[in-house]
């Protein structure tokens, strides 16, 4: 299991603590740092079932910039939505955990996080 973090988000540093106290065995990837390329965007988002305006933080000042409220939310699109995500890795919803089988989850709430821990063999 990796989870994708930014240690400064709260809900990060929650998702670490309720894996921790779980025992389970995770990796740790900072993605602001350690930055996804299109690639793993993409089969990340494959494996979450998203689009990757679903996971995009529209909010943020750089979303802004870039106008990407009013980018298109269609299919063809879908490649210039993921290079963004991978120039501007700020811009990706967090933290992200990929279970050990196959699937992702954004995992933002206590839910979520024991969602991963069920689909993932610890």
């Amino acid at each position: 299991m990796e989870i994708w973090i930014n240690p400064a988000c709260s809900k990060c540093r929650s998702a670490i603590k309720l894996l921790d106290a779980e025992g389970a065995g995770y990796t740790v990837r900072r993605y602001l740092d350690d930055v996804p390329d299109e690639d793993e965007i993409g089969a990340v988002l494959d494996r979450l079932g998203l689009e990757p305006w679903d996971i995009t933080r529209t909010q943020e000042a750089e979303a802004k910039e870039l106008g990407l409220g009013d980018w298109p939310r269609e299919a063809d699109e879908r490649a210039r939505w993921i290079s963004a995500l991978a120039r501007h890795p700020k811009l990706i919803q967090r933290p992200i955990i990929t279970a050990d089988d196959g699937s992702a989850v954004v995992a933002r709430t206590e839910e979520a996080v024991r969602d991963a821990l069920n689909r993932t063999s610890r």
